[in-house]
């Protein structure tokens, strides 16, 4: 796992205001998840929580949140949960990204990602399925992702 940002947000999740400041940071490194505004709520080895709330900048046309917002809050949870799940010696990558709409998506969103798989140590790369829920106020699922991660050895270490 990547301890560094493990260790970022379980010293940070603490604190007031942390998990806002941890989440800005993830922003700052990845500017485009600034869009949405995500929150992570939670995050740990195997499963990571985050959620987004529902205002104008991420509302479509029908006056509900913008399915594109949930995807950038899928991959937002799911690329975190990959990082802090995934052996030391290996790195990350989205390859790929399936997603259903289950229902309109209004009011605050919780999205829930947990590996398909215990992911693992190798020589060669592989592909790791991330699932993603996202639900609404009430618990109902709205949205479910499958992201296609592909994980692979960090350079120097035989990728």
């Amino acid at each position: 796992m990547s301890a560094d940002v493990l260790a970022i947000y379980r010293n940070l999740s603490r604190k007031p205001l942390g998990h806002w400041l941890f989440s800005r940071l993830i922003c700052f490194k990845a500017p485009y998840f600034g869009s949405i505004g995500p929150r992570m709520t939670r995050l740990e080895p195997g499963c990571g929580e985050a959620t987004i709330r529902h205002r104008r900048s991420v509302t479509n046309h029908l006056g509900t949140v913008h399915a594109i917002a949930l995807c950038n809050l899928a991959e937002f949870v799911g690329g975190l949960t990959t990082d802090v799940s995934i052996p030391r010696a290996m790195r990350w990558i989205p390859k790929g990204m399936t997603v259903e709409y289950l229902k309109k998506a209004v009011g605050t969103m919780t999205a829930v990602a947990t590996p398909a798989f215990e992911p693992r140590e190798s020589t060669d790369g592989y592909e790791l399925p991330m699932d993603v829920v996202v639900s609404n106020p009430q618990g109902e699922p709205v949205f479910r992702a499958r992201i296609s991660m592909w994980v692979s050895p960090k350079a120097g270490k035989g990728g």
